[in-house]
């Protein structure tokens, strides 16, 4: 039996569902619950945990706080902007590479993201990152010679070179004009 005072959010859920053509299977498959509890939820027979309402809040595209409230309103995409002021940049001890931090700091632990801008000559020298963790180089200009272990790998630019990043490893800018590169770490 439910609590006469608490939100009664299954009528809400299936009122979206259906609002959206949404079958209990559709919903199900979309948000990680399974059917059987989505029908006693819209039923009022079950009473979800908050992660259950967090699911069934993402696939719907509706916030959670207003779920609760009892007046929702589908959430709108929108466009999050990072001018170049607001990148983060880390630059070698020597100023011969530039790192700008081009990903979002709430994805830290599953992928780094990063904009390398090489001076004539500079390198980025690295201890070894967490077990596990690749590198993915993409070098949009000049040139980059990648070094692991004994091997030395020219990419040219357009080429992506991938490799394990829980190693030493190097990546130093060829010829007169330096280089610019994407790099992607992911674990």
């Amino acid at each position: 039996m439910s609590d006469p005072g608490a939100p009664q959010i299954g009528p809400q859920i299936q009122a979206l569902r259906k609002g959206r053509s949404l079958t209990l299977d559709d919903l199900a498959k979309a948000s990680g619950v399974s059917r059987s509890m989505l029908s006693q939820i819209e039923r009022g027979q079950a009473n979800p945990s908050l992660a259950t309402v967090w699911a069934l809040c993402t696939a719907l595209k509706i916030d959670i706080g207003e779920l609760i409230v009892g007046t929702v309103t589908e959430r709108k995409p929108h466009i999050e902007v990072a001018s170049a002021s607001f990148t983060p940049e880390i630059k070698t001890e020597d100023g011969s590479c530039t790192l700008r931090i081009l990903s979002p700091a709430n994805h830290a632990e599953e992928y780094e993201w990063y904009e390398l801008i090489f001076q004539p000559g500079g390198s980025l020298v690295s201890s070894p990152h967490a077990k596990g963790t690749r590198e993915h180089l993409t070098v949009l200009e000049g040139e980059l010679q990648v070094r692991l272990g004994g091997e030395a790998v020219d990419v040219a630019p357009g080429a992506t070179a991938r490799y394990p990043a829980d190693v030493f490893h190097s990546i130093h800018a060829r010829g007169e004009n330096g280089a610019r590169a994407l790099l992607v770490m992911t674990t």
